[in-house]
């Protein structure tokens, strides 16, 4: 995606890495001193929020224990009345209400912290509402088209949609009211999207409803086959899942990486090679014939008979590593989990590290990142409502920018600053039973309030909501 930075990082990768393998000790001495934080993960919700909830408690009596946080991997279906089917591209028989909206009204009250991400069978009208990312009901986050928060510390990332290579390169055009057509594009990934992920500096956790492309090749194929035969060719291929993705996942090198989408339990572990010490150059040192450097081999692919896609070989798909500043994981545990039906392996459970402890009984903390706002902040002027979208800065350049508007975040927004110290909660489109005659139609765009807070905190023009009456528009950064 950016052109390789190794070169000017060359200079500074010494004193990194002893930075990092000092902070790499603290780490490990103050994780030992912290409790652990159980987390429940979901494959696709498809709405039925009552039954995933309703098993986690069940998991919880039985052992003994107490699920702190829930993350759901998209086809969400925040659907809050029957307009909203509208605008969810799925065929008529499956646009059903399901249980979001008695979360949504206040009826119910989500039983612990939810966080999720978008996928291909969405109320897009209401994510796009929230695009930045916000509340969707009572302690449910969305984490928006893309988003990174922190849960106790704990750094949780992710991507919204699918795939889709004719999409990835324009904006984000679609409007209300959709047509066939933009009711599916709506929800692919952009690369404006994947471009911003790829500048954070890490992940403990990341979110995406897509598998990353070639993840197979890092599991059990034979076993993924008797379940899904009719892959076979994609997987031959190299077809099967997202080019990007998998870039995103050699740079941002989480511990976890949680998707959904095709409807079965899969899993697979990445390893990343060890960072290459790089020294610095000598201006004094006298170099003779026999000290002359050889040229340097050809990188290898971990799958020898892995075919590769047309599209993979653009600077638009896999981004390169980004320079760590913090210690990057030597593996990445892919887990893809079900859709929620009997029987069906859709709910998974981890214990984690918590760098932040929560006291017995307490409720998990939800932060910004900071390093994710100085990237929205950056980025704000390339973010496109228009089909065109216009070329991005080059990494160096990107990298540049988010550091200074870091120090803007840092003085003006606050480090460890709650999510609801910004961003409340609030209902726009009324609740079932109050469509009448428009019961079928696809509704009109609300203005969401915690968009516009989002947008006003980072001084960033907002995009996504009409402007105020009367109300001037912040500049762009």
């Amino acid at each position: 995606m950016f052109s390789s930075v190794r070169s000017h990082l060359t200079s500074t990768r010494i004193t990194q890495n002893i930075r990092l393998s000092r902070y790499a000790s603290t780490k490990r001495r103050t994780r030992q001193r912290s409790p652990q934080m159980k987390v429940a993960i979901e494959g696709c919700c498809h709405g039925e929020l009552d039954q995933i909830y309703s098993e986690i408690q069940n998991m919880e009596r039985k052992n003994n224990t107490k699920v702190d946080l829930l993350l759901v991997c998209g086809d969400f279906e925040a659907i809050r009345n029957y307009r909203d089917l509208q605008c969810m591209a799925v065929p008529d028989k499956y646009k059903k209400l399901q249980t979001f909206h008695k979360y949504y009204t206040g009826e119910k009250r989500a039983p612990v912290l939810t966080i999720i991400i978008g996928g291909n069978h969405e109320a897009s009208n209401y994510f796009w509402e929230l695009y930045h990312g916000g509340w969707v009901a009572r302690n449910i986050y969305y984490l928006g088209h893309a988003g990174c928060v922190n849960v106790n510390g704990l750094r949780i990332a992710g991507a919204s949609g699918i795939f889709k290579e004719y999409s990835f390169s324009t904006g984000n055009y679609e409007t209300i009211p959709y047509t066939p057509s933009t009711l599916r594009s709506v929800y692919h990934i952009r690369e404006y999207c994947v471009r911003r992920l790829s500048l954070l500096s890490g992940t403990d956790i990341f979110l995406s409803h897509d598998w990353p492309q070639h993840i197979v090749q890092h599991g059990n194929v034979q076993s993924l086959l008797k379940a899904k035969p009719f892959w076979r060719d994609e997987i031959a291929q190299g077809t099967l899942g997202s080019p990007p993705l998998m870039g995103l996942l050699h740079t941002l090198k989480p511990a976890w990486w949680f998707a959904a989408h095709m409807h079965v339990k899969f899993t697979a572990t990445v390893e990343h090679p060890p960072e290459p010490i790089l020294y610095v150059d000598n201006p004094d040192e006298i170099t003779i014939e026999d000290d002359e450097v050889m040229p340097s081999a050809p990188p290898t692919r971990n799958n020898p008979d892995e075919i590769m896609l047309d599209d993979e070989e653009t600077d638009v798909v896999a981004p390169p590593p980004a320079p760590p500043q913090q210690p990057p994981n030597r593996e990445t545990k892919f887990v893809a989990l079900d859709k929620c039906l009997p029987k069906r392996k859709f709910l998974e459970y981890i214990d984690i590290d918590a760098p932040q402890p929560m006291l017995p009984g307490e409720e998990p903390t939800l932060t910004f990142d900071l390093e994710w706002l100085a990237i929205c902040r950056a980025f704000a002027p390339w973010f496109s409502t228009a089909k065109f979208q216009r070329a991005f800065p080059d990494e160096g350049n990107a990298r540049k920018m988010v550091a200074k508007e870091l120090e803007w975040v840092k003085e003006n927004v606050g480090e460890n600053k709650e999510v609801s110290s910004y961003q409340q909660f609030v209902r726009t489109a009324p609740g079932p039973g109050t469509e009448g005659k428009e019961k079928d139609k696809q509704p009109p765009m609300y203005p969401n309030a915690q968009t516009r807070a989002f947008c006003k905190m980072l001084g960033i023009e907002d995009k996504i909501n009409p402007p105020e009456s009367g109300a001037s528009r912040p500049a762009s950064s």
